[in-house]
């Protein structure tokens, strides 16, 4: 892990290092220095954001940052984060920046960066940029002012997206009558997902699509179905899709306003492929944090299932690895690599559809292909973040709480990587045993690291 970068980009609380202009200004730069090194020529850069009040301030100053060291700013504004590596790569530029804190409150931001293949950086190319900006050797390095770059707006890319995500939606099936309700969280999909979905026929009721800057993930969107669930029972709906503020993860709702995991979506989704043949070496990759149902369906289905680190691009470097298609997260960040380099909750409701059409059965009854583990999971806020090993009291409490599971469930404990959190999950045979656990072991790692 270095300095700057986390498991998604660079994060932290907005207008506070690392997370202000100076950084912003530092990042443009940096990216577009060695990319011109490596290219040898002046470089094409995309930047977009959420819907964030800080967003203004953080797209501004990356701007600067990339005219300054002779690139050429390409910036499409609101826009969800996969429709921003899809821009990037669509249009060749050179890199694509995103100013968002995804699934995180309005008070933070963040500033992740994908390659001109639409691919995050890696750990490698990662640590590059952070050496050249923690240096402070980029003054030296700017060109003259008759080489500084210019900015441009690019005003068909919203269009772009919506028509690329349309295309991944099978001909042969048809969404005219299908009502859905969607929740958008007050972020990046407030327009692409109504317009997805509208322009292929369905009948589309939306809610928290008045993004203010600040209310952002403000009780709605993927982690807070509440009112989504009420809606869809209400609108008589198909289903409910609900996406977070930066529109990389969905979150589905039954049409009996139950929620549907990402876990869940993965099972449906790979059963759909395996049937048609097209699930790549039957292979589901997902992570460790995936819910233990999840390895049972795969077993039950006859998928090869690996499990990798916790973070989309260590799921997508394992598919690459491995073979696979289909891979993705419970939290609901699913990569259909068929379609695209990075997930999309919007691609994703739509290869949700799809399979629910196909298999012409409501999505409560496709649910049940997978069983869910009872499992809670609870956030404790950190002042330091040692190896988990090297606290002996954290040690024994996870050794302690698997022993009287008597492997009829687990222990996972471990660090964000994008916020001061220790997150302790647990899985039991009951709600209530579940429940008792995870809290054993939260108030130990509280203790522990605070």
């Amino acid at each position: 892990m270095g300095k700057l970068f986390g498991t998604d980009g660079i994060r932290g609380e907005a207008n506070r290092h690392p997370m202000d202009a100076a950084m912003a200004f530092a990042l443009g730069q940096a990216v577009t220095y060695v990319l011109r090194k490596r290219k040898g020529r002046p470089t094409r850069l995309v930047i977009g954001k959420d819907t964030r009040l800080s967003g203004y301030m953080l797209e501004s100053a990356l701007e600067a940052g990339v005219t300054s060291m002779g690139g050429m700013a390409q910036l499409v504004g609101v826009m969800p984060t996969p429709g921003i590596a899809h821009i990037t790569e669509s249009m060749r530029a050179d890199a694509g920046f995103v100013v968002s804190a995804s699934h995180n409150p309005y008070q933070d931001n963040g500033i992740k960066v994908f390659s001109g293949s639409g691919f995050k950086l890696s750990d490698q190319e990662e640590a590059e940029i952070e050496e050249l900006i923690l240096g402070g050797n980029l003054p030296a390095m700017v060109p003259e002012a008759q080489d500084m770059g210019r900015a441009v707006r690019l005003d068909d890319a919203l269009g772009r997206y919506i028509a690329f995500l349309k295309g991944t939606f099978p001909r042969s099936l048809s969404l005219q009558g299908t009502k859905i309700a969607m929740d958008v969280g007050n972020g990046a999909t407030y327009r692409a997902a109504p317009a997805v979905f509208r322009e292929l026929g369905a009948g589309v009721t939306v809610i928290h699509d008045d993004p203010n800057g600040l209310n952002i993930n403000e009780n709605c969107g993927s982690q807070h179905t509440q009112d989504l669930r009420r809606v869809v029972v209400e609108s008589g709906s198909l289903l409910g899709l609900a996406f977070d503020g930066d529109g990389d993860r969905l979150i589905a709702v039954d049409e009996l306003g139950n929620e549907i995991t990402g876990d869940q979506i993965l099972i449906i989704c790979a059963t759909q492929l395996k049937k048609e043949g097209r699930l790549a070496n039957d292979l589901l990759v997902s992570t460790v944090m995936s819910n233990l149902g999840l390895r049972v369906a795969c077993e039950k289905y006859g998928f090869r299932h690996h499990a990798s680190k916790v973070g989309d691009r260590y799921v997508l470097e394992d598919m690459q690895r491995l073979g696979g298609v289909l891979g993705g997260e419970d939290s609901g960040h699913v990569i259909f690599l068929e379609h695209h380099t990075t997930g999309d909750g919007i691609l994703t409701a739509l290869q949700l559809l799809a399979a629910l059409l196909k298999a012409d059965r409501p999505l409560s009854e496709l649910a049940r292909l997978m069983d869910v583990f009872p499992q809670k999971l609870i956030n404790v806020s950190v002042a330091r973040k040692p190896d988990i090993a090297s606290v002996p009291e954290i040690e024994a409490a996870i050794t302690r709480v698997e022993a009287e599971l008597e492997g009829k469930g687990r222990v996972l404990v471990r660090y964000s990587g994008t916020q001061s959190i220790c997150r302790v999950m647990v899985e039991g045979p009951t709600p209530e045993l579940t429940e008792k656990y995870a809290r054993q072991v939260a108030d130990i790692v509280e203790a522990a690291l605070n």
